[in-house]
């Protein structure tokens, strides 16, 4: 009788000890993901991303630096093109580096707090805990959520599956998804240092820019260099190219397309300027990630350089999101 007893206690807690170590839920999951980061000071992360939106991928490193509260450093590096732009924010504002100009724009914003950051995160992490609609699954050694995006073009981009590090909850794959589930962005973490230490000048501007030139050169001063017209492959439906203009500046030419219809915009175009001293302009607006570019975004127009080409969309018409979408789809489509 006794052996018996003793054989259904055993088993009884078998059970207990299978059932404690079961998967964890996807609240639990969100649980300590929220607790982990109310716990962390910062961290240093290092990541590939990929862009699927033009006719190549374009593969671009991204160093990404955050002190709490609210300390950033986003360091975009596209070494077959030598493109390089960098995201800081500091007591000062925020701001968005391009060394190779030896210039920057300069934001009173919200930044990363306004949108989605798909290299931040925090920012994964709060996608996740806010979308109430969010799927789950769990294998050997991740957790994957598809959640909701939150991104000026979030029509063009709505979804995003991210992959979590079981052991820590870091991230490790970031998919980001267009309306038929194609990828369209996709970054890989290599490495991810909770509670990282920084040094007293990690976030300045000046020293950032610097250090920033020394890795990737000024761009030499060649106005004769031929000026390669892009065009967007996405515009507002009943919305054309109606005129080209070109026009003769002190540094080359400019291209100004004008397109008509029921939403109207202007495309300028023109080779960028290298800054003999480093020059930081304000923009009333916020910046905003194009994906192969940060642009500066105000309430009528959208201001970005690539590729030694300086571009600015201006519209009464166009919505910021649409402004966005169009300013996206021009990366390696050209006018012959």
């Amino acid at each position: 009788m006794w052996k018996v007893m003793g054989g259904l206690l055993s088993c009884f807690f078998v059970l207990l000890l299978i059932t404690g170590c079961g998967e964890k839920s996807q609240e639990d999951v969100k649980s300590s993901l929220d607790a982990k980061l109310e716990e962390m000071t910062g961290y240093k992360a290092n990541a590939k991303m990929m862009l699927k939106t033009g006719k190549e991928s374009q593969v671009y490193d991204v160093e990404i630096w955050h002190s709490k509260p609210s300390y950033y450093r986003v360091n975009l590096k596209n070494a077959a093109k030598d493109q390089s732009q960098m995201i800081l924010r500091n007591d000062e504002g925020v701001f968005v580096l391009t060394p190779a100009l030896n210039k920057s724009f300069r934001f009173q914003s919200d930044w990363p707090q306004n949108s989605s950051q798909a290299y931040l995160y925090e920012s994964l992490a709060r996608d996740i805990m806010n979308d109430k609609e969010t799927t789950f699954k769990a294998t050997k050694d991740s957790y994957i959520f598809e959640t909701k995006t939150n991104y000026q073009n979030s029509a063009m981009l709505p979804k995003q599956e991210i992959t979590l590090n079981k052991k820590n909850l870091t991230p490790r794959l970031v998919k980001i998804m267009d309306t038929d589930a194609n990828v369209l962005i996709e970054i890989e973490f290599s490495k991810v240092e909770l509670n990282a230490k920084f040094d007293k000048g990690a976030f300045d501007t000046k020293r950032n820019m610097t250090g920033a030139q020394m890795e990737v050169p000024t761009l030499a001063q060649n106005v004769n260099q031929p000026l390669e017209i892009k065009v967007p492959t996405n515009t507002p439906a009943g919305t054309s190219l109606v005129e080209e203009k070109e026009m003769k500046t002190e540094n080359g030419k400019r291209i100004i397309l004008t397109y008509g219809g029921e939403k109207t915009f202007t495309l300028i175009q023109e080779r960028a300027v290298v800054k003999e001293t480093a020059a930081s302009t304000f923009v009333d607006g916020e910046p905003v990630d194009l994906g192969y570019a940060i642009g500066a975004l105000s309430q009528q127009s959208l201001t970005w350089s690539y590729g030694g080409v300086d571009f600015m969309l201006a519209s009464k018409d166009l919505t910021k999101e649409e402004m966005v979408m169009v300013a996206r789809s021009m990366e390696g489509q050209m006018m012959k």
